[in-house]
């Protein structure tokens, strides 16, 4: 049996069937796109009258009726694979990702990733989103980024942390160890377009970013079409001597994909171990030691950690803010680097 979800029109409505259904649709919070389907299913009724014209009018004090079916299985199977859950409610969890686990199911990865391991984990405490039984993923952090990511459990979660991300609300800082020591002392970055530097010595880089022409697997600066982009960091501490390298923190204005290690990269400063936009660059071993050098240059992945993360929690309005260390291999480095 098909739940049935009933309620009226408010005053002065949107002019569009499917607006003036997103405006006061009530705290089940159906998304825009799960309403669009659900008109073209014939699900909703207007005054007793089946419409399956999204841009139908309708006018104030009209019933509203809309047949919600239970959620659909998902495409994406269940996996048991073991998950640092950090935080979990009905409506949200938050887990600490492991580097080496692909977020979300794509051609070359169908399976063994974060959302097979969600569906899995949280089981009948899914509630659906977009009529799915499946997680409501938000925003990613690359296959070997390690760190915390928010994910949605029911749909009017999924909307409410996804118009936080879209409006830049979300806090996000990432702990990131790079080739040498961003200074603004450094004539070449204070010459570099797009670069700036903010009181607190915090380096601004702001392009745009889009896909490298000739390698689409990779993203690239531009200053015309592609996406704005602006990265913010700080060092936290300078290693080597002379620097050589360091550790830093950064954080978004803007989430675009490998927007990190991309500014990092066009800075002049790429991650240790960023197979793709680290470089060729060699760790001095007159500045960082024997060790230190050998440890950089065997690291097997970007060194980039998502270590806090903070929000307005979208339904019960409570601000969260949650915070993860370095994993072990990082730490590991910095402490080789130190010596």
């Amino acid at each position: 049996m098909a739940e049935r979800l009933c309620f009226t029109i408010a005053a002065d409505p949107p002019r569009r069937l499917d607006k003036a259904l997103a405006r006061d649709v009530p705290d089940e919070t159906l998304s825009r796109s799960r309403i669009a389907k659900l008109v073209a299913e014939g699900a909703v009724r207007l005054d007793g009258a089946v419409v399956t014209d999204l841009s139908a009018p309708v006018s104030e004090g009209a019933e509203v009726e809309i047949a919600l079916g239970p959620p659909e299985e998902s495409h994406i199977g269940p996996e048991d694979i073991p998950l640092n859950v950090v935080w979990e409610d009905a409506d949200l969890i938050v887990v600490d990702k492991p580097a080496g686990m692909v977020v979300h199911p794509a051609p070359g990865t169908p399976t063994g990733t974060l959302v097979n391991a969600l569906i899995h984990h949280c089981g009948a405490s899914l509630s659906g989103v977009g009529g799915m039984l499946r997680p409501g993923i938000v925003h990613r952090i690359d296959k070997d980024t390690s760190g915390l990511l928010v994910a949605a459990k029911s749909d009017r979660a999924h909307q409410g942390l996804a118009a936080q991300f879209e409006a830049h609300e979300v806090e996000r800082h990432y702990l990131a160890l790079c080739h040498g020591t961003p200074s603004a002392a450094d004539p070449r970055l204070s010459g570099l377009r797009g670069v700036s530097w903010e009181p607190g010595t915090i380096l601004r880089i702001a392009t745009r970013l889009d896909r490298h022409r000739t390698d689409r697997q990779r993203q690239a600066v531009t200053w015309e079409g592609g996406r704005h982009a602006v990265t913010r960091a700080r060092v936290v501490e300078p290693l080597g001597n002379p620097h050589a390298a360091a550790l830093i923190d950064c954080w978004l204005e803007t989430g675009r994909t490998h927007q990190i290690r991309v500014h990092m990269a066009y800075a002049g400063h790429g991650l240790i171990g960023d197979p793709v936009y680290g470089g060729h660059r060699a760790p001095s071993a007159k500045a960082l030691g024997e060790d230190g050098a050998a440890a950089a240059k065997a690291f097997p992945r970007q060194a980039l950690h998502a270590a806090t993360l903070g929000f307005v929690h979208p339904v019960s309005g409570e601000s969260l803010r949650f915070e993860s260390p370095l994993p072990p291999d990082m730490a590991e480095l910095l402490r080789r680097l130190r010596g």
